[in-house]
C-alpha cells in the first residue's frame, strides 16, 4: 500500500574545496546538511557534484544523502539518490530511495521524494511504501 509523508526542510549546502587530480574544475562540489520537518523528523546529510552549463538556466546535478530520524512514527535511516537536470530554465528532479538502504523500523522502505520551492521556503512529498511492521 502507498504511503504519503509531507512537510518543509532547511538545507545549507557547502561549497567544498576541489580535490588534485579529481574531476574537472567546472564540476563543483557541495556538501548537503538539511533538516526535514512534518511527517518526515530527521537529518539528512550528503554530497552533490554540480556542473553549470555556458546557456543561461542550464544545469546538471547529482546527489546522495543519508536521512536518519522517524517517518512517520518509525525510526530509521535511509538514502535517497537525487538527479536534476534544467534546461533553459525548465527543471526536472528524480528522487528516489535507494533499494535496500533503510534501517531498523524503515527496512524495506522504497519511494519517491518530490521537492517545491514556494516563497523560500522548502517543501517535500514523499510517496513511500514500507512493508508492516512484525
Amino acid at each position: 500500500m502507498s504511503m504519503h509523508a509531507s512537510g518543509t526542510f532547511e538545507v545549507k549546502m557547502i561549497p567544498q574545496p576541489a580535490e588534485d587530480g579529481v574531476g574537472d574544475a567546472s564540476i563543483g562540489r557541495m556538501a548537503l546538511d538539511k533538516q526535514y520537518r512534518g511527517d518526515l523528523m530527521a537529518t539528512g546529510k550528503g554530497q552533490m557534484l554540480a556542473t553549470r552549463i555556458a546557456i543561461e538556466g542550464s544545469a546538471g546535478y547529482v546527489a546522495l544523502e543519508r536521512v536518519s530520524g522517524t517517518l512517520q512514527g518509525r525510526s530509521g535511516a535511509f538514502a535517497l539518490q537525487h538527479s536534476g537536470t534544467m534546461t533553459r530554465g525548465a527543471p526536472q528532479l528524480t528522487i528516489m530511495v535507494v533499494p535496500d538502504s533503510g534501517s531498523d523500523e524503515l527496512q524495506g522502505l522504497a519511494g519517491t521524494l518530490a521537492i517545491t520551492v514556494t516563497d523560500g521556503r522548502h517543501f517535500y512529498d514523499f510517496e513511500y511504501t514500507l512493508p508492516e511492521q512484525g
